[in-house]
């Protein structure tokens, strides 16, 4: 039986963080969070007045394990402080805002999970500023054309995710549009087994993704991208700066599979990220590919009891149909 983390679970940590004498009044457990808890603490007697702890626990990850994912493939699940700070680092020092922290602890010894108690940026993340406050949205959205920017001409050799490859690994041994590949035909298959729309036309998919990957041309450098870079993962400081947040994923890639993900989530705002130069063979390829990639994705995660099950199906079901459009 899952139980969220209530204020005696939080208040060391916080304490720790933010002095002695502070003491949490109220914790309330966050929306969307898949692989960890997020919790904004509020407190009493501290230099603020809330913040939000991440907690890396295994009651906190709704996903069910998956075995075919090798220790240098990039989409490998990423959890945890290690990858956190990983990426906290590299962005802070390429001038990304992220959230601040305050403390972290991944020993376990005086806390059941990892944590990190960190800013508490705003109540409001960039998406819902898109209704409630346009204009202030605009300008973050400027920022945040800056900021990916700033991460997409950051090259490199060879590409994975930050922590790994700080730590001396090796990405897998395929160009980045084969692991795609091998990877969007693992989707089909599992999508196809739980949709009859998707079995109908699984060979035509197929041949697709085989077609698309086959006109990719090699490539030797990679930008570094978030992986999962939708509004409702940015907030907005109180200088109107972008902050990236959830960002245990970020990785050297393919630029393009970034791109893809933008133009998917940010819709008629994307022209704002938009920029020249990309590779229109390899956008093709990873469009088809992230769409399978979120069919088959919110289905194994509703073989679970997470809670937001009518917004996951409602993520299945778009994209489903977004797949299917990519059919000639």
């Amino acid at each position: 039986m899952r139980r969220p983390a209530e204020i005696e679970d939080l208040s060391g940590p916080v304490r720790e963080a933010l002095g002695p004498g502070c003491r949490a009044v109220a914790v309330e457990r966050l929306r969307g969070g898949s692989r960890k808890g997020v919790y904004r603490v509020r407190v009493d007697d501290a230099p603020v007045t809330r913040v939000i702890v991440y907690r890396w626990a295994g009651a906190e990850d709704f996903w069910p394990a998956r075995t075919d994912a090798g220790p240098g493939d990039p989409f490998a699940p990423a959890s945890g402080l290690a990858p956190f700070l990983a990426a906290r680092q590299t962005l802070d020092g390429l001038g990304v805002r992220v959230p601040r922290v305050f403390l972290a602890d991944g020993g376990r010894r005086r806390y059941a999970a990892d944590v990190a108690v960190v800013e508490d940026v705003s109540e409001d993340t960039l998406e819902a500023l898109f209704e409630s406050d346009p204009v202030r949205a605009a300008a973050a959205l400027e920022d945040l054309a800056a900021a990916t920017d700033a991460m997409h001409r950051h090259l490199a050799p060879q590409y994975g995710r930050v922590d790994l490859l700080r730590a001396g690994g090796t990405a897998a041994g395929v160009p980045c549009e084969r692991l795609v590949l091998d990877r969007a035909l693992s989707d089909l298959a599992e999508a196809a087994g739980r949709d009859g729309r998707i079995a109908t036309v699984q060979d035509r998919l197929r041949d697709r993704l085989h077609h698309l990957a086959a006109l990719v041309p090699p490539r030797a450098e990679y930008g570094l991208i978030h992986g999962e870079l939708g509004p409702d993962h940015v907030m907005v400081d109180a200088d109107g700066r972008a902050v990236l947040i959830d960002i245990e994923g970020l990785m050297h890639f393919d630029v393009e599979w970034e791109h893809v993900f933008l133009r998917l989530r940010f819709g008629e705002r994307y022209p704002v990220l938009s920029r020249p130069g990309l590779d229109p063979r390899r956008t093709d390829l990873y469009a088809l590919a992230m769409h399978l990639s979120l069919v088959a994705g919110p289905l194994r995660l509703l073989d679970g009891d997470f809670p937001g099950r009518a917004a996951m199906a409602a993520i299945a079901e778009h994209n489903l149909s977004e797949a299917l459009a990519l059919l000639p």
